[in-house]
């Protein structure tokens, strides 16, 4: 039996949860009520509550933006594709903590898709704002080398077009350095009253950067990277100490990026430069239990080179999703700690 694909949360049907719950062995749904949940900036997530026999008590269904300029976003950076894609063909072969998928499917030519996944209740979402603890940091980078461990150096993972195909290509690098000068202006025009003058001249010297940003892993092996790997992409508790959503934006590159990017957002700024060096040896002793030998010197150089990751994030994808009031808080959240960051190691 073939399971259509329905994108619109409001198109759900009684009929339609049961033949997915049938191709689960499962059992039947007799009714259900319907409610939009999350932060997610690019795609929409509701939460299913389900009256029936042998199925759970509910479920998360995952669709695209109801917000037409965040859909749009969506559709052109591949991130629909890329998360259907990692629940069919990536996460099986890695441990790190992911939600059970019932159904996940994309109709590619117009990049509607829906994904039915297990309900992480009563887990709470990391909050991107208020930050984190180092021990919630810490379960986060273990599960972050649960994922690039299992596959660390797969050549099969660099080559394949879902995950960027070769990296850090030349092309690639003029492409950054463009779409972020490009954005840069109207990022600046509405952030501007909000950074320090610190933020403004980090936020400048970055553009010259982002070339040797991209170029410092060079031809190193292959590792699958989430590049947005942060609070609001995490739920603590519930069926599992953590477990990690959204992965719209999978690809391959240096495994420091994501933990540049994690620490750099998601602890505030005297945290996390009390904790980082701490956390740093947790994650490589994590790793080595993959037999992935990655010694602190070399980490710490990527470390601080990925420094910039979550400004580079805040202003272009403030520019090319939906605006709301707790976006902008975020993507500021998100600057300010980057670029603090960059000033503590000395990045630039």
């Amino acid at each position: 039996m073939t399971i259509p694909i329905i994108s619109n949360p409001d198109d759900i049907s009684v009929a339609w949860l049961n033949s997915v719950f049938s191709s689960n062995g499962l059992g039947r749904v007799t009714d259900f009520s319907s409610e939009s949940i999350g932060t997610g900036q690019v795609g929409e997530n509701v939460r299913f509550k389900l009256t029936g026999a042998d199925v759970p008590d509910s479920v998360v269904g995952k669709f695209p933006s109801l917000d037409p300029v965040s859909r749009q976003t969506g559709i052109a950076q591949g991130n629909y594709l890329k998360e259907v894609f990692f629940y069919r063909e990536i996460q099986a072969t890695v441990d790190i903590q992911t939600p059970v998928v019932f159904f996940a499917a994309i109709e590619e030519a117009t990049h509607d898709f829906v994904i039915l996944m297990e309900d992480l209740a009563p887990g709470e979402q990391g909050d991107q704002l208020n930050g984190c603890s180092p021990d919630q940091a810490a379960l986060a980078l273990e599960q972050l080398a649960r994922l690039q461990g299992p596959r660390w150096g797969d050549v099969n993972l660099a080559s394949h077009p879902m995950l960027g195909g070769e990296p850090d290509s030349g092309a690639d690098e003029n492409l950054l350095v463009q779409f972020y000068d490009g954005v840069k202006p109207g990022y600046l025009q509405r952030y501007a009253h909000r950074l320090s003058q610190w933020d403004l001249t980090a936020t400048d010297r970055l553009s010259a950067f982002l070339p040797s940003y991209q170029a410092i892993y060079g031809n190193e092996p292959p590792v699958l990277i989430h590049v947005d790997y942060r609070l609001d992409n995490m739920m603590f508790g519930g069926p599992y100490p953590l477990t990690v959503v959204d992965w719209q934006s999978l690809s391959t590159g240096c495994p420091l990026a994501d933990v540049s990017y994690f620490l750099g957002t998601s602890l505030l700024p005297e945290v996390r430069a009390k904790e980082e060096r701490a956390l740093l040896g947790f994650y490589l002793d994590v790793l080595k239990s993959y037999r992935v030998e990655l010694g602190l010197d070399d980490c710490f150089r990527y470390y601080r080179n990925y420094a910039p990751a979550g400004m580079i994030m805040a202003v272009i994808a403030s520019m090319i999703v939906g605006e709301t009031p707790r976006g902008n808080d975020m993507f500021m959240a998100m600057a300010t700690r980057s670029a603090t960051m960059c000033r503590d190691l000395e990045t630039f």
